[in-house]
């Protein structure tokens, strides 16, 4: 089951927010939310909710013995089984596939290549329960005794598919005590709605004009692009990095706003990524969740017995990219970006902040979207012939046009769009949000209150007529 679905929209979501608000003790509203969550999950994964039933209940039994024999070798040996069950399940059934196929290929051998289904949202509740027993051994947080409060945490449907990735520590109190206000509510429902008017009027839109010529990227199936021109290559790529922002950062609004409206406040996930200046500001500000998690669990770790900067930094980004996929372009792409980021722990920021501002734009964004082309093609000729393309280098040696009629026609037909994107993807709605909520004049302050309702009234309308004739809506992050 999608956000992004109109059974979801007008059944599933508002049957489990009735049952939940009728229900009086927080003992049952907790109950509601595992029994919802799981049918949410089971509905497209029945047989893999097995495996996420398996997850919280393992992960939670470890938590218990490292509380009871934290100080004792008993508790370290639960901590580093925890870890390794969790990692081995996602070898198993996300890269066994990936990493058959390799050695077949370099030892000459074939073996045969299993062929497993990937259960959704695996890397993020498999990453959640990771952070819970490592900050169970190093006393962030109190061990969960109820294993149904644990089963709460692991498997809640508003961040269980694709994230964001939400520590213990953000939620611990609020799974034992909280309560849902009028103004949670609203504010949820229209952060849900502004999440999903990302996904379905803008990415969905974006995605098209990808699609038109890349092909369908998402499940694999590319088209030939080496005679593509170098403007068309370069347009149609800062498309897909619009739409992977809008995809995955609309689903991060619609689980925060859900999440809101039971009375959990997860932690943001994106921070108008696109308005940074170095490479480092922007994994600051992109998908925080990951980022944060391997800076507190794996950038510090001590390797051969005390942290090594250069050898951690290159696991980090090595871990980042084989964590979105099972193929060589995703790890290409985080080391890509490891080798951006030493770049700059080299020049120093002292030095960058001398940069004039046009440059630093320029540099960050070009990186960026060329990153994103990396992360696009999992098809490595095609990757290729996406390099020459937009280097220009195709030009030279293939003969490739600069323009081509057919990129000025969608680009034309698509203006408002990709207008539309640009300016949404910058801090604008903070801004009017902090002028008409923040002013301090009551007239002000209503007439931003029903501009807001208007507003969100008119989109969650916009995206039910577009999803009216759409079967399957699924968002790309599903499948890492």
């Amino acid at each position: 089951m999608v956000f992004a679905d109109l059974f979801f929209l007008y059944l599933f979501l508002p049957l489990c927010l009735i049952c939940y608000f009728v229900s009086k003790k927080l003992k049952t509203k907790n109950l509601v939310l595992i029994v919802f969550s799981l049918i949410f999950y089971a509905w497209g994964e029945p047989l893999w909710v097995i495996l996420l039933l398996f997850s919280a209940a393992f992960n939670w039994y470890m938590g218990t013995l490292i509380g009871k024999h934290r100080e004792q070798k008993a508790g370290k040996l639960a901590v580093a089984a925890a870890i390794v069950v969790d990692i081995l399940l996602l070898v198993i059934f996300k890269y066994s596939g990936f990493l058959v196929e390799n050695l077949n290929y370099f030892l000459h051998t074939s073996l045969p290549v299993p062929q497993i289904t990937l259960p959704i949202g695996i890397s993020f509740f498999t990453f959640q329960a990771i952070s819970y027993v490592i900050d169970c051994y190093w006393e962030t947080v109190t061990p969960q005794k109820s294993f149904k409060k644990f089963l709460l945490y692991l498997s809640l449907f508003p961040q269980l598919i694709a994230g964001p990735i939400v520590r213990y520590s953000v939620v611990e109190n609020e799974i034992n005590k909280r309560k849902s206000t009028i103004n949670d509510i609203s504010e949820g429902a229209m952060r849900f709605i502004v999440g999903l008017a990302k996904k379905v009027i803008i990415a969905n839109n974006l995605y098209a004009i990808v699609r038109q010529f890349y092909g369908d990227v998402n499940a694999n199936q590319y088209n030939d692009i080496s005679s593509m021109s170098f403007l068309g290559t370069w347009f149609v790529i800062i498309c897909y990095s619009l739409y992977v922002y809008f995809d995955f950062s609309g689903y991060s609004d619609m689980a925060i706003g859900l999440g809101r409206m039971f009375g959990f406040h997860f932690d943001e996930n994106f921070k108008y990524p696109f308005i940074c200046k170095t490479i480092s500001e922007f994994w600051q500000r992109w998908h925080i969740s990951l980022s944060s998690f391997f800076r507190d669990y794996l950038f510090y770790a001590p390797i051969f017995g005390k942290p090594r900067k250069y050898v951690n930094l290159f696991l980090v980004w090595f871990c980042t990219g084989f964590w979105h996929g099972a193929a060589w372009n995703y790890i290409f792409w985080g080391l890509y970006y490891g080798l951006f980021l030493l770049l700059e722990i080299k020049l120093g920021k002292k030095r960058m902040k001398k940069w004039p501002v046009w440059l630093t734009h320029i540099y960050s964004k070009l990186i960026i979207v060329v990153g994103f082309g990396i992360f696009c093609f999992s098809d490595l000729n095609q990757l290729g012939n996406f390099f020459l393309n937009i280097s220009g280098i195709s030009m030279a040696t293939h003969g490739n046009a600069f323009a081509d009629q057919l990129t000025w026609s969608v680009c034309l037909k698509n203006l408002f769009l990709i207008a539309a994107a640009i300016l949404v993807s910058m801090p604008v709605l903070p801004k009017l949000k902090k002028f008409f909520f923040e002013w301090g004049n009551n007239v002000v302050y209503t007439t931003g209150k029903v501009m807001a309702a208007v507003g969100c009234c008119y989109l969650l309308i916009m995206s039910s007529i577009l999803l009216v004739d759409t079967t399957n809506n699924p968002f790309l992050y599903f499948r890492f």
